[in-house]
């Protein structure tokens, strides 16, 4: 496993970057606080019931907490 996570585009993702989706006919976007890659990650995350990793969580702009697969997101700040 890569130890970088990258978005769609190939653009590498670290935490404090800003980072958009569209999800369910709107759009998510919001800054990295956390990238988990392993499932031991995954159990002390801040984020519950995060599964299958590696996943980006961020807090949306509506103040939502999700954990989104880095290869649905693109990096705003690349």
């Amino acid at each position: 496993m890569p130890d970088q996570v990258q978005d769609k585009q190939g653009n590498p993702i670290n935490e404090g970057d800003t980072v958009y989706t569209k999800a369910r006919g709107g759009k998510r976007e919001g800054e990295v606080e956390e990238i988990i890659m392993t499932q031991e990650e995954a159990k002390t995350s801040s984020k519950e019931n995060v599964k299958n990793p590696p996943k980006v969580v961020f807090t949306d702009q509506h103040g939502h907490k999700v954990a989104h697969n880095p290869g649905t997101l693109e990096n705003l700040d690349a």
